[in-house]
């Protein structure tokens, strides 16, 4: 037993020392080596040169390359913000110039609509001497196949009454025929229910003016052989007590139709005419 206790002793020792000579000769070598590398160094050997310049060009390569991300990627994250940024402002840009074509769009409305009211008040200056008139705007245009007529934004309040005549640029349009306290409705010339006594040609012919449900009003009771011609005025006769006398209405056509002065589907701004009626309801 005890025998084989020095054995196990004896071999462990040996190998520790067969170690450590080992190590020892690996220390050893290693310090040779580095010598003779200083050495080759020192002596400048033209393969030694040439294999030093070759590792460091590679090192360097391999260095340059990879730092290449780390320089490029502050100018690429940069040229993604600048992108951003200008399409940032290119729809700021857009919507700007959205609301300047607006603006211009809403300008040209109220300047047209400004030189249509110009127009009427022109128009009507002459005759606001001698009679009250009130201007008023279109609201609503009431076109169907049978009734014509529209709705204007002044009533009662402005003294407006049924029957009173409605008219642009002094030419007859129509009269009122319902009244709000802010708004009245207009029959135009050619509803179907619009009739009106007018003189016209030489000879001052009468003839009774109905509205037909299309765009342009005939002539009825007129002169039995009555030869109907193209171009001659038509007139307000005045015969009703509603219509001032020698309003211009139209011209006829060789059909017995009237041309009016006025389109009634183009009505903006009207005036009504303030004259005295009779008490008689229209």
């Amino acid at each position: 037993m005890s025998v084989s206790r020095d054995d196990f002793s004896i071999a462990f020792r040996s190998a520790l020392l067969q170690r450590g000579g080992a190590q020892k000769f690996s220390i050893l070598s290693l310090i040779i080596l580095a010598i003779f590398i200083f050495f080759l160094d020192v002596y400048g050997f033209t393969v030694i040169k040439k294999t030093r310049n070759i590792i460091n060009d590679v090192v360097f390569r391999v260095s340059y390359l990879a730092s290449s991300p780390a320089r490029l990627m502050p100018n690429a994250s940069k040229g993604i913000a600048d992108h951003f940024y200008l399409k940032e402002e290119n729809e700021k840009l857009k919507k700007a110039i959205e609301n300047y074509k607006s603006l211009d769009l809403n300008l040209e409305y109220l300047t047209n609509e400004n030189k249509n009211l110009r127009k009427v008040l022109d128009a009507e200056s002459e005759t606001s001497n001698q009679k009250r008139i009130v201007l008023s705007k279109v609201l609503v245009d009431k076109n169907s196949p049978f009734l014509k007529s529209i709705i204007i934004n002044k009533g009662t309040k402005s003294g407006i009454k049924k029957g009173m005549p409605v008219s642009q640029d002094n030419n007859l349009v129509g009269r009122i025929v319902d009244t709000n306290f802010l708004s009245s409705r207009v029959l135009l010339l050619n509803d179907l229910n619009s009739r009106i006594p007018v003189t016209l040609g030489e000879n001052s012919t009468q003839a009774i003016l109905t509205g037909s449900a299309t765009q342009n009003p005939k002539l009825e009771y007129l002169p039995e052989n009555y030869v109907f011609k193209d171009d001659v005025n038509v007139f307000a006769s005045g015969k009703d007590g509603i219509f001032t006398p020698g309003t211009p209405i139209g011209k006829t056509l060789e059909n017995g139709e009237v041309k009016l002065f006025v389109d009634s589907s183009q009505l903006s701004f009207v005036t009504v005419n303030l004259i005295r009626l009779n008490e008689e309801e229209f």
